[in-house]
């Protein structure tokens, strides 16, 4: 069973450094790692062409391409070009694997007889305080912990590259959360997915808003985009669940919005926060009281909301 890794470069000569060492010291083969550099302007190519010279080898495959168009989605899709592997990983270029990762997506398959779609993985996050957490991981539910947790995020599952191929790749229109956007198309599909309880991967905060991160409000716009994209492929979709996964993608309208008014983008905020409330608590008293405690205790930066919302928000 061939797995194919895909790494994306923009100007990481040196961060790029541990990821390759990770993905080294996996203890599966075959392997084939593909490394897209983004028109990266310092050593970043070089070093991925001096990993592929020292390490290509029969079971472990390095494949250096490049990608001109500037974001990372394009550089992914044109890493999935290249891909062989019956799974593909997707993977950042400042991330690390633990040396089991691989092995573990294999026994996960071979376990449910290769009748699955995708195989997801816990993941620790490395702050940059230094403290360390566990990211919010799901057995259950997972198109809603997608929606609401990013459970799908880039570095945390393998999928099945003809499963992938039928979702359109990573959409080079959408700027920000572009990984939540397609672990949403992915999860439209209805995959069969196993999950893994260990964390075997390491992300590492960089200081960028992410689904983690801070500093929202220097991208308003860009985080709607992957809200309205989401809303439209959810909308023109046939799911059994889409009236309460358009609710959902609503509460985290609200979410960010709360982001918003926590760094004081009041107007922003409320420009966001008015109408995905109108939208949820028509028709529901309960709503329209718990949502706006919710939308409070976010924008003071407590942590809890989206697991109350899970429950509040059934359909």
């Amino acid at each position: 069973m061939l797995f194919t890794i895909i790494i994306p470069v923009y100007n990481r000569a040196e961060k790029v450094k541990p990821t390759l060492a990770s993905v080294l010291a996996q203890t599966y083969r075959p392997l084939q790692v593909v490394l897209v550099d983004n028109d990266s302007s310092d050593d970043s190519l070089s070093v991925l062409q001096e990993f592929q010279a020292q390490h290509s080898a029969d079971g472990f495959e390095v494949v250096v391409a490049q990608e001109s168009h500037h974001t990372a989605s394009a550089t992914r899709n044109r890493g999935f070009a290249e891909a062989k592997g019956d799974w593909v990983l997707f993977f950042d270029s400042d991330d690390t694997m633990r040396p089991t990762l691989v092995e573990s997506y294999r026994n996960a398959i071979t376990q449910h007889g290769g009748a699955l779609d995708l195989v997801a993985t816990k993941a620790c996050l490395h702050s940059l305080d230094g403290s360390l957490r566990n990211l919010p991981f799901f057995t259950t539910d997972l198109f809603a912990n997608q929606i609401l947790h990013s459970i799908f995020s880039t570095q945390r599952y393998a999928v099945r590259r003809e499963y992938f191929a039928k979702f359109g790749g990573w959409n080079n229109d959408v700027l920000q959360w572009d990984d939540w956007e397609l672990g949403i198309r992915l999860m439209l599909g209805q995959p069969r997915v196993a999950t893994i309880s260990d964390a075997l991967v390491d992300i590492y905060e960089s200081g960028e808003a992410s689904i983690t991160g801070t500093n929202f409000s220097d991208r308003i716009g860009r985080w709607e985009q992957a809200l309205d994209e989401a809303t439209h492929q959810v909308a023109n979709s046939n799911h059994p669940e889409k009236k309460r996964m358009l609710h959902l993608i609503d509460f985290r309208r609200i979410v960010l919005a709360a982001h918003y008014a926590k760094e004081g983008k009041t107007e922003a905020a409320r420009e966001l926060y008015a109408p995905a409330y109108r939208r949820l608590a028509a028709g529901s008293p309960l709503r329209r009281i718990i949502l706006p405690l919710l939308y409070h205790i976010t924008s003071k930066g407590l942590r809890g909301a989206s697991r109350l919302a899970k429950c509040l928000i059934r359909n």
